[in-house]
Parts: structure tokens; sequence; C-alpha cells
């Protein structure tokens, strides 16, 4: 199907303000839900509560997000260290 000369390399991932672009997304999240809290009852009543409850799930997920790239943010911050280190000892 696919010849050897037309398969490339994968790019490099994108790197940026991961960590802010989460933080970010969560409190959009947020403020989604709280300007449709108010309206639950209309919303519930047209069969349209699952829209209050996607925002909501949205904070959650946003959350367990800003905890786990903070963690890789970290992680990536240690190792970089470690080389420079391992680096200028050599």
């Amino acid at each position: 199907m696919w010849k050897r000369s037309e398969l490339r390399e994968a790019p490099a991932p994108l790197e940026g303000p991961v960590v802010g672009t989460i933080t970010g997304g969560t409190i959009i999240w947020f403020v989604l839900f709280l300007g449709q809290l108010p309206f639950y009852g209309w919303f519930a009543d047209h069969g349209h509560a699952w829209w209050v409850w996607t925002c909501l799930a949205g904070v959650g997920l946003g959350l367990l997000g800003i905890w786990y790239v903070r963690k890789r943010d970290a992680a990536l911050k240690r190792e970089a260290a470690l080389k420079r280190t391992a680096s200028d000892g050599l």
C-alpha cells in the first residue's frame, strides 16, 4: 500500500505554555457551567440537562489535566537540570 519512500518521519511535538492553556480551558468550562446553572430547570425540561453536566465534567477533567501537566513540566525541568549538571561536570 505505502512505498517505503513515501513514509516520512513524524514532526517534533509542539511545546508551548501547556499549563496556561489547560488552565484557561478549565476556566472557560467553569464559566460555562456557572452561566448555565441558573437555567438548569429549562435545560432539564427541554432534555438538555447534559449540557450543564458536560461543562462540569470539563471542569473536573481540566483540574486533572492541570495536575498532570504541572507534574510533567516539573519532571521535564528536573531532567533538563540533571543533563545540564552532567554536561558541566564533563
